[in-house]
C-alpha cells in the first residue's frame, strides 16, 4: 500500500491528508467550542445586563412608588393644612364681618343717638329763638311804651325819678337817703343823702328836660336844628337855675347840686355839643352826672359811709383784735407744750432703742455660751427667750 503524500510539512513533519482533516475538524470543533462559549457568555452577559436593568428598572419602580406615596403623603397633609387654613380663614373672615356688622350697628347707633341729640338740641335753639323772638316783641312794645313814656313829661319825669331811685337803693342803705324830702324853704328834691360827719343833706334832681333834645333829633334841616339847640341851651339853664335857687340852702344842703340825666346818649350829647351848658352849671354849683356817675357818686358815698362806721366801730375793733391776740397767745403756748411732749416722747422711744440694742447683745451673748457639758446646743428656751428679747 502506497502511502499517501503528505499535505504540508509543519516544523518539519509531514502532515498528511488525513491528519489535516482531523486537525481542522478538531480546530473547527475548538473554535466551535469557543464560539459557542463566547456566545454564552455573551448571552450570560447580556441576562446580567438585563437583570442589572431590571434590579434598576425595579429599583426605580420603587423609589417612583416611595416618591409617590411621599407626595401622596405630602398632598394630604397640603390638604389638610389647606383645610385647617380654610376653616380658619371661614372663622376670621366671620369673625370680621362679625366685627364690622357691629361696629356698623354700633355706628348706626350712634348716628342715630347723635342725630336724635343734634335735633333735641335744634328744638331747644329753636324754642330758645322763639323765646327770644317774643322777648324781643315784648321789648319793642316796651320801646314802644318808653317812647310815649318821654313824649309826656309827667311819665318822663317818673321814669326818671325811678331809674335814678333804683340806683340809691342798690348802693347806699336805707337810712342814708330819703326821697321827695322837704326842705325848709318848702322845696322838694326828687332825693337827698345823707354823709356821714355832715348834717347837710346833697340834694338830687331827677327832672331832665328832654324836649329840646328830642326836637333836635327829629330835626331834618338846619334851621330847625339851630331852633332845636336854642331851645335845649334855654331849658337846661333855666333848670340848672332852678335847681340852684331851690336846692342849694346855705347850712341846709351842700354846696352843690345833682342834675340826673337818665341818659347816657344824651349826656354824651350834651357833653360834646354843649359843653359851656356844663360849665355855666358847675359854677352854678349844679354838676350834671349820668346814670355811670350817678352810681360812681353813690360809691363814693357808700365807701364814706363805711369809713365812717368802721371810725364808729374802731374801740369795738380794738377790743376783738385783743381778744384775738389773746388767743394767739394761747395757741403759741400750748403748741410749746405739744412741742416739749413730743421731744420728751421722743427721748423715751430712743431710751427704747437703746434698751432693746442691749437686750440683743446680751440674747447673742448667751445664745453663743454652752452650757452643757458635752459642748451640746444651748436649751431651746434660753434661745426662744433671746430671741424673742431681740
Amino acid at each position: 500500500m502506497i502511502p499517501a503524500a503528505p499535505l504540508a510539512v509543519l516544523d518539519g513533519m509531514p502532515v498528511s491528508l488525513t491528519e489535516g482533516l482531523g486537525s481542522a475538524l478538531a480546530i473547527i470543533a475548538a473554535l466551535s467550542l469557543l464560539a459557542r462559549w463566547r456566545a454564552s457568555a455573551a448571552r450570560r452577559r447580556e441576562r446580567e445586563i438585563a437583570d442589572e436593568r431590571q434590579e434598576a428598572i425595579e429599583a426605580r419602580f420603587a423609589a417612583l412608588a416611595q416618591a409617590s406615596a411621599e407626595l401622596s403623603g405630602r398632598i394630604g397633609g397640603m390638604s389638610e393644612w389647606l383645610g385647617s387654613r380654610q376653616t380658619d380663614l371661614a372663622r376670621l373672615v366671620a369673625d370680621r364681618l362679625d366685627a364690622v356688622g357691629t361696629r356698623l350697628g354700633a355706628g348706626l347707633e350712634s348716628q342715630a343717638q347723635t342725630t336724635g341729640e343734634n335735633l333735641n338740641k335744634l328744638n331747644e335753639r329753636l324754642a330758645v329763638i322763639d323765646a327770644a323772638q317774643s322777648r324781643l316783641s315784648e321789648m319793642t312794645r316796651e320801646v314802644v311804651s318808653l317812647k310815649d313814656i318821654l313824649a309826656n313829661k309827667q311819665a318822663r319825669g317818673a321814669f326818671g325819678q325811678g331809674r335814678m331811685e333804683a340806683i340809691v337803693r342798690d348802693g347806699l342803705p336805707a337810712g342814708a337817703y330819703d326821697f321827695q324830702f322837704t326842705l325848709s324853704n318848702r322845696s322838694r328834691p326828687d332825693c337827698v343823702i345823707r354823709l356821714p360827719g355832715d348834717a347837710r343833706l346833697l340834694a338830687v334832681d331827677a327832672k331832665f328836660p328832654l324836649e329840646g333834645f328830642t326836637a333836635l333829633r327829629a330835626a331834618r334841616d338846619e334851621e330847625t336844628r339851630k331852633s332845636a339847640q336854642a331851645r335845649v341851651r334855654a331849658d337846661i339853664s333855666k333848670h340848672v337855675k332852678d335847681i340852684a335857687e331851690r336846692y342849694l340852702v346855705p347850712g341846709e344842703t351842700q354846696d352843690l347840686a345833682l342834675m340826673f340825666v337818665p341818659s347816657e346818649a344824651i349826656y354824651s350829647d350834651l357833653i360834646d355839643h354843649f359843653d359851656e351848658l356844663v360849665q355855666k352849671a358847675h359854677r352854678a354849683r349844679v354838676v350834671i352826672v349820668s346814670p355811670t356817675l350817678m352810681m360812681m357818686a353813690i360809691s363814693v358815698a357808700q365807701a364814706i359811709l363805711r369809713d365812717a362806721r368802721m371810725r364808729d366801730e374802731a374801740h369795738a375793733i380794738q377790743a376783738e383784735v385783743g381778744k384775738l391776740m389773746n388767743d394767739v397767745r394761747l395757741v403759741v403756748e400750748r403748741a410749746n407744750k405739744l412741742e416739749a411732749h413730743f421731744q420728751r416722747a421722743q427721748e423715751d422711744v430712743h431710751g427704747l432703742g437703746v434698751a432693746g440694742a442691749r437686750i440683743a447683745r446680751r440674747a447673742e451673748r448667751i445664745e453663743s455660751m454652752d452650757f452643757s457639758p458635752d459642748g451640746e446646743a444651748p436649751a431651746p428656751d434660753i434661745l426662744r427667750l433671746a430671741r424673742s428679747a431681740e
